[in-house]
């Protein structure tokens, strides 16, 4: 059998669990009072206004539940605010605040040299590589 520090499936998996540990440590180190999972809720909604909270889900990769208590966590903290549906009372609407704002500029600033921190020493040719041989895997478990 296999040792499971050669098979592929772990080592991506534990890459990506360094990678949120170290962007969560920066955001701590940084005083952000904000988690890696708050922060792509807070992102998709900013990035994508009229998004549906079945859509983060399904964009953050978490179930509908988890991002019912993230939103209500940030509506809580005063970066996201809920209004009523103009059309459909059965929803709703989210919208970043002000400070929500200012918070997601910080944070994607933070985001964006974790990133070059994590992608050190890899070419562009290293990263489009990387990211075909991904899209194949995530193709194939389709």
């Amino acid at each position: 059998m296999e040792k499971l520090e050669r098979v592929v499936f772990y080592m991506l998996d534990k890459a990506i669990k360094s990678y949120r540990q170290f962007a969560q440590r920066r955001l701590n180190e940084e005083g952000m009072d904000i988690t890696i999972d708050q922060w792509l809720v807070l992102n998709t909604i900013e990035t994508n206004p009229r998004v549906s909270q079945l859509e983060i889900a399904e964009r953050v990769f978490k179930d509908a539940a988890s991002v019912t208590r993230i939103v209500d966590l940030l509506i809580r903290k005063g970066y996201l605010q809920r209004q009523s549906h103009p059309v459909d009372r059965r929803r709703f609407t989210l919208e970043l605040t002000n400070q929500g704002k200012v918070l997601v500029k910080q944070v994607n600033k933070i985001s964006e040299e974790n990133r070059n921190i994590g992608l050190k020493g890899l070419s562009e040719a290293d990263l489009q590589h990387l990211k075909g041989v991904l899209t194949t895997i995530i193709h194939n478990c389709q």
